[in-house]
């Protein structure tokens, strides 16, 4: 019973992003001018969802074994239509989107996947074709999820459909976070971030900011669930509006994410947030008053060395042993400044 709930789990965390991934997956590759006329998507099966529609694949199985299903290609249109089908591997882009690799590149589970003599498949007009499909998944298969797809070809344009496949074993949630910085101020202040998934699972990870200034708790984002599906071993880089962060204030920042099997991790970053707009204009009138306070002092500071200066005779030399002769001193009035 525990291993049937788990299966339901893993079955309704993929549905939360069953559809999101048959459709991203769809444009991953460059967009096409035209449509093509045809379409792919898993046949209906004993597995079904009610309607009998599957937005993607799940298989699951032990090393060494071989994984069948089906995929059913449309043709509505009134002409002949030739499809060429592979398996590819799928991975997280940069920004966290999901996408193929190139036949040439899908040197993963993408390569267990065969279609025997189907791989190239002629629709005839107005039909619906079930092609077969094998996963064979080696002896020395990793335990966990292997993220691949079905994809068919025909004329530049392909259609990607997501195989949530599972190798049977022990797996592991895990992940990290790293990287925290933010840019911008105010409610256009930016949190940056870059997750790893450190485990052997895809995970729908969720995050909360925490704040705290130098006068207090400040208000950071609750737990949300982010609009990313983080395969296995792959690193995505993400950004968090933050429109509670502070005019002036030093603020920790401290990141925690969590996923579904107890993965977890944490992160902080400090940020400075000064409105130098204003912090110029107070600089601007301190520094008038200044100025004059310092010519003052400096006036005052001449004006009494002047008058410290020992008088000196204008007829010549005064009487005394080693008396000399020093020129006459006018004392000049310094105007302006301060007695």
């Amino acid at each position: 019973m525990p291993e049937l709930r788990r299966h339901h789990t893993r079955l309704a965390l993929s549905g939360l992003f069953g559809l999101l991934c048959a459709v991203v997956l769809s444009f991953a590759t460059p967009a096409r001018a035209a449509d093509p006329g045809w379409s792919a998507e898993p046949a209906a099966g004993s597995t079904a969802r009610p309607g009998g529609a599957r937005p993607y694949f799940y298989l699951e199985g032990t090393p060494g074994t071989v994984l069948e299903d089906r995929l059913a290609l449309s043709n509505p249109t009134d002409r002949e239509h030739v499809v060429t089908l592979r398996g590819a591997d799928a991975y997280n882009t940069g920004a966290g989107a999901l996408a193929v690799r190139p036949a040439a590149r899908s040197t993963g589970a993408g390569s267990w996947i065969g279609f025997g003599a189907a791989r190239t498949v002629t629709i005839p007009p107005r039909t619906r074709a079930v092609v077969p499909f094998t996963v064979t998944v080696p002896p020395a298969a990793a335990p966990g999820d292997h993220p691949v797809a079905v994809v068919a070809t025909e004329a530049g344009h392909e259609a990607a459909v997501r195989v949530h496949l599972r190798v049977s074993g022990p797996v592991l949630a895990a992940l990290t976070v790293e990287h925290a910085s933010v840019s911008g101020k105010g409610a256009a202040a930016v949190i940056h971030y870059t997750l790893v998934n450190r485990g052997n699972v895809a995970l729908a990870p969720e995050l909360s900011v925490r704040a705290e200034g130098l006068f207090g708790e400040v208000p950071g984002r609750t737990l949300r669930t982010l609009p990313v599906e983080l395969l296995p071993g792959q690193r995505v880089e993400l950004s968090e509006p933050w429109p509670g962060a502070p005019v002036l204030d030093d603020v920790r920042l401290t990141l925690t994410v969590t996923a579904p099997g107890g993965a977890r991790a944490t992160t902080t970053a400090s940020a400075w947030f000064v409105p130098w707009g204003l912090v110029g204009w107070i600089g601007a009138g301190l520094l008038v008053p200044g100025a004059a306070a310092l010519v003052a002092h400096l006036l005052v500071r001449t004006r009494r060395a002047s008058r410290a200066a020992p008088p000196a005779d204008a007829d010549g030399p005064s009487d005394g042993p080693g008396a000399h002769a020093e020129p006459h001193v006018t004392e000049h009035e310094l105007t302006g400044a301060p007695r």
